[in-house]
């Protein structure tokens, strides 16, 4: 699959998820996290990769975030794209994900309880961007 479908895939798959409620450590479309919701995104592009499940909402450790993204089979990339996996510091001890639409970002929103589609550049500093 070349490297636009396989964005367009991912696309896809995230914006199908918006509405989907909000879970900490969800899996599936009963409730997701910003994880949750990134696994999901990629597994409809058919991109298989490590999850990881000892994390806790808050959690501003961004080695250990990159080290998870680079487990999961993704690089860090300069340009974003969309289909690519934002990490993003939410908070002074809060790291969160993001998947890159055209136009703005997908992502499981806690404060709104649900994933939403948020149009516009993040709202919070981006730290890097990863692509499968």
């Amino acid at each position: 699959m070349s490297d636009p479908d396989r964005a367009a895939r991912i696309v896809a798959a995230a914006r199908a998820l918006v509405g989907v409620p909000f879970r900490l450590h969800g899996r599936d479309a009963r409730g997701l996290d910003c994880v949750g919701l990134t696994t999901l995104a990629y597994a409809g592009a058919g991109h298989r990769g490590v999850v990881p499940d000892e994390y806790g909402l808050r959690s501003g450790n961004e080695a250990r975030a990159r080290d998870w993204l680079n487990a999961a089979g993704l690089k860090e990339v300069s340009r974003a794209m969309a289909g690519d996996v934002a990490l993003v510091r939410a908070g002074p001890l809060q790291l969160h994900l993001m998947i890159k639409v055209p136009g703005g970002h997908v992502h499981a929103h806690a404060g709104l309880r649900r994933v939403v589609e948020m149009p516009g550049q993040s709202p919070w500093p981006v730290i890097g961007h990863w692509r499968a």
